[in-house]
């Protein structure tokens, strides 16, 4: 077993690894194509890891919030387009997501009133930005419910297999 590392700012892929309690060379075996030497330079931050093994790190340590992490705070085109999604807990976001959802009800008939002509006009223009912003901050409530449900599965408290035929039940609803 390898040494603890007593690195005091240590960087996400390193306490990742940590946390699944990996030393450099399991985390290299469990992650296949990364070598131990790979992983030491990507930790230390004198390499950038590639998407592949984010993907691969992801997977071996259990840590679905590392492609988030990756695409939106060092991917340039993640930058531009990947909102960045904290892990919170799920009572958390559903009471984030149903304020979200009853302020927008409230508007909804002022968003189908600037709509209907296919025109925003300047007056309209404040309320729609407003609703705009709700929308956004509602999807981003989706985002981290998605990754809520990828953690717990990934921590084995959700079965995959059986969420997949639950969702196929509501399909045919």
């Amino acid at each position: 077993m390898g040494k603890k590392s007593i690195k005091e700012n240590k960087n996400i892929y390193q306490l990742s690894r940590e946390e699944a309690d990996l030393t450099r060379a399991e985390a290299s075996e469990a992650l296949e194509f990364v070598s131990e030497s790979r992983i030491e330079k990507i930790e230390s931050e004198k390499s950038d890891p590639h998407p592949e093994e984010i993907l691969a790190m992801e997977r071996a340590y259990k840590k679905p919030g590392l492609c988030n992490y990756y695409c939106s705070q060092k991917c340039p085109i993640g930058q531009e387009y990947v909102p960045a999604v904290e892990m919170r807990d799920l009572s958390q976001i559903i009471l984030e997501m149903l304020a979200s959802l009853n302020s927008l009800n409230k508007e909804k008939d002022r968003l189908v009133e600037i709509t209907s002509d296919g025109v925003i006009s300047e007056e309209e223009l404040l309320d729609f930005a407003m609703i705009q912003s709700r929308l956004e901050k509602i999807a981003l409530t989706i985002d981290s419910l998605q990754l809520w449900v990828n953690h717990t599965i990934s921590s084995g408290k959700i079965d995959p297999d059986k969420l997949k035929e639950a969702q196929e039940k509501i399909k045919h609803l």
